[in-house]
């Protein structure tokens, strides 16, 4: 049996302007450690998957920069998305390039590169065995995460089974209110974590079967014309609901392993080390009578004093200033800027 990783390492990361750009998203960016997040999701699969079998999905814009990043990695198996069409045509289009260099017996294991992870090993686990049972049983296996709390940003699934070990999905439930996340918890729900492992061919049968969004370009699937594949998609789908909504061999296996997504300025109060009253801070900050802050100092000094609950950045001479609760929401403000103040950003 050959083992692929596909990598989706496209997006821009909005909610961390300024530090994130179209030209320096966020997986470029050292947010958890002292390494880019895709650096960290590369190291961390390299045990068990080796850099031959590493497939990254990104934008053309952002070839040469993961490539400079990941030397280890082949060139061209760092695919450019020639438009944004959605998860659900990137890993098709990643499985098709496996099938044709490795049979649709090959597994894949598939993973975004935007995550902070606190038990390595236990995820490499974790993908060990949603890979046995893909092998065994020919389903589309996630890793449903154990929930650490009701987290409305997250979307869920609701096993059949509620013992806790691997079964089939019922459901899946896409960002709920905060009271329904806490019910869904109690109930036995998991974190839909984006975490997926199949078999090549097994996949693609349940995209050819499921996803008319994507049948025009199936039919380039014997080409190696990449824009002539993505052009062809009728409507951009996640896979979550062009493919795995839609499929009935779908199973989840637990996981519990630390796992986080690292979406928002906010996040990084849960994965990076804090001072004794909840503050993280990167750069040169001096803070005074303040809780729960997060701070970024590109240059200069950030003094704060008697403040609870913000999110401060400083960037090549701009600083922004919001809430840890409206950090979620920077997509929005960037929407609102002008090209002028983007640029100076």
């Amino acid at each position: 049996m050959s083992r692929w990783a596909v990598v989706l390492a496209g997006g821009v990361g909005s909610r961390f302007w300024p530090l994130s750009t179209p030209e320096r998203p966020k997986q470029l960016l050292a947010l958890v450690t002292d390494k880019p997040l895709l650096h960290d999701t590369v190291d961390r699969l390299s045990a068990i998957v080796d850099p031959p079998h590493t497939l990254i999905l990104t934008h053309a814009s952002l070839t040469k920069a993961i490539r400079k990043l990941l030397g280890n990695i082949p060139r061209e198996n760092i695919i450019a998305e020639p438009r944004p069409a959605g998860t659900a045509a990137a890993l098709t289009w990643a499985a098709l390039s496996i099938e044709e260099r490795d049979g649709p017996d090959a597994t894949m294991i598939c993973v975004h590169a935007d995550w902070a992870i606190g038990d390595d090993a236990g995820f490499r686990e974790a993908l060990l065995r949603a890979e046995a049972l893909a092998v065994k049983t020919h389903s589309l296996v996630t890793v449903g995460i154990v929930p650490t709390r009701a987290e409305p940003g997250f979307g869920y699934i609701q096993p059949e089974s509620e013992t806790g070990d691997p079964s089939r999905v019922k459901r899946f439930v896409e960002k709920p209110d905060r009271i329904r996340a806490d019910e869904m918890r109690n109930n036995g729900y998991l974190w839909n974590s984006g975490i997926f492992v199949w078999r090549v061919g097994d996949f693609l049968k349940e995209v050819e079967k499921h996803t008319p969004e994507l049948a025009a370009a199936l039919r380039h699937r014997d080409s190696s014309d990449a824009a002539l594949f993505f052009g062809s998609v009728v409507m951009p789908v996640s896979v979550d609901v062009g493919v795995l909504e839609r499929s009935k061999k779908v199973m989840v296996v637990p996981g519990d392993f630390g796992w986080d997504d690292i979406g928002t300025w906010a996040a990084l109060s849960r994965v990076r080390s804090k001072d004794e009253f909840g503050n993280v801070t990167s750069g040169d900050a001096h803070l005074l009578d303040c809780a729960d802050n997060v701070v970024h100092a590109d240059a200069g000094q950030v003094v704060m004093y008697g403040v609870n609950d913000l999110v401060v950045v400083t960037e090549k001479g701009l600083t922004l200033v919001t809430t840890t609760e409206k950090a979620s929401d920077l997509k929005r403000l960037v929407e609102s800027l002008s090209a002028a103040n983007l640029e100076n950003s």
